[in-house]
């Protein structure tokens, strides 16, 4: 057993101010629990058969247990999830790992996914800087609405492969012609009408519906049941001095001293909100732009289209992260105890790693391209030149410290799983539990 004596608070490294409901968006309750059946309906899907749920299922902490996930074409959930089988098979791993959705409607945050390509902006006159860029409609409330609509349009995530169903034929023609399609199966249905007129004031009609209510139903649902401070770490910060234990108290103070990890995930939300490149495994189809011939992912670069931002991804946010694994953008690490290990020495933790570290299903004709970018040499050293930390290595006691601290930031309602998956939704299509 690792001893360690607690410090005094006097000794101990700033910390971030308390969070509290008044960071986070208003939620109106009647528009969450119409969120909470859309958001498990496989109605917003292409073909029928995958839901926002499906990929970011409370189970696993809001992600899929996944290092890339299977989206259109697989059944199941989590590790369990395999390919369907013939025409319908899987034909493209998700490019990234699925993103906890943990604490996104905090008003100070302005840009989500992994490469930050929706954004607070008023370039496109929407509000939003986004894939759809002037075709994004308008009225959108928040970026969290913003970014619930894009899995719709992704064919890999939502829509389907091409020739399957009227939607991501719309989508392939522009990318904001299959929200009205989905809209009107949402609202035609007689109990999803009733339940938008209720909720919403400027909707008279059924007919009024349209894809800007269903994405804002899906924010005020992540809002109600994914915002989480009721942590350990929590208490401790609302004065609690016996919510953590002395080796949690150990990573604290390494956290927000001098191992730096504040650095970057830093505030009462742990992430500055920037992009950073960790020289992590490099693996799987990747997110290319439309003009890269091969199997890679270069980050925030494809949204920016400026080398400077080559490899860099979005730091993420930890709470709940103890409950959220793989970790990294690629799902890379099994553990928090390897992912910490690769920040203190990239190039060491990079030679350990093997494709057995990996959780993804098996999907043999998928599998011949999973390690390909690998082959390629000039590659693997623009990877290893791009790098934004440059930390001392520490002690395994000081790994375990760190680890145990992060185990402090799970929320008592995330670890008991409190948020209720519907019996059954309007659609009457089966619901993932």
């Amino acid at each position: 057993m690792i001893l360690f004596a607690a410090p005094s608070f006097a000794e101990l490294p700033a910390l971030p101010t308390p969070l509290t409901a008044s960071d986070f968006m208003d939620v109106d309750a009647e528009k969450a629990e119409l969120g909470r059946l859309l958001f498990y309906d496989k109605i917003l899907s292409g073909n029928r058969n995958i839901s926002c749920g499906t990929c970011h299922h409370p189970r696993f902490g809001t992600s899929d247990g996944l290092s890339l996930g299977l989206g259109e074409g697989g059944h199941g959930l989590g590790p369990d999830r395999v390919s369907d089988v013939g025409a319908n098979k899987v034909q493209k791993r998700i490019p990234r790992n699925a993103p906890a959705l943990w604490n996104l409607g905090a008003k100070t945050i302005d840009t989500l996914m992994h490469d930050g390509r929706v954004s607070v902006d008023p370039i496109f006159g929407n509000g939003f800087n986004t894939p759809a860029e002037e075709w994004l409609p308008d009225g959108l409330k928040s970026v969290l609405a913003a970014q619930a609509l894009f899995p719709m349009t992704s064919g890999f995530e939502m829509a389907g492969n091409v020739g399957e169903n009227e939607v991501v034929g719309a989508t392939r023609d522009r990318i904001d012609a299959g929200w009205p399609i989905i809209a009107k199966r949402v609202r035609t249905l007689p109990d999803y009408g009733v339940r938008f007129v209720s909720a919403f004031n400027e909707i008279d009609v059924a007919e009024e519906v349209t894809i800007v209510q269903i994405a804002d139903t899906l924010a005020h649902f992540m809002v109600q049941d994914f915002t989480s401070f009721d942590s350990p770490f929590d208490a401790y910060l609302a004065g609690d001095d016996q919510a953590l234990s002395a080796m949690q108290i150990q990573g604290m103070d390494l956290f927000f001293g001098n191992a730096g990890c504040s650095n970057c995930h830093s505030g009462n939300l742990f992430s500055d909100q920037q992009f950073h490149a960790l020289g992590l495994p490099a693996f799987g189809p990747g997110r290319t732009r439309k003009f890269d011939p091969y199997a890679r992912d270069v980050g925030r670069m494809g949204e920016t289209d400026d080398l400077a931002d080559a490899y860099r991804f979005r730091t993420p946010m930890l709470r709940n992260v103890a409950i959220t694994a793989p970790y990294g953008h690629n799902g890379a690490y099994p553990t928090l105890e390897r992912m910490i290990l690769h920040h203190f020495d990239p190039p060491g933790e990079r030679a350990k790693w093997k494709g057995t570290d990996l959780t993804l299903p098996d999907v043999p004709w998928l599998s011949r391209i999973d390690f390909v970018i690998q082959q390629d040499r000039i590659e693997m050293a623009r990877h290893a030149k791009h790098r934004d930390i440059h930390i001392p290595p520490r002690s395994d006691a000081e790994i375990a410290a760190l680890v145990a601290f992060l185990k402090s930031l799970t929320g008592s309602a995330a670890e008991a799983v409190e948020s209720r998956i519907p019996e059954q939704v309007p659609s009457g299509l089966r619901v993932d539990r």
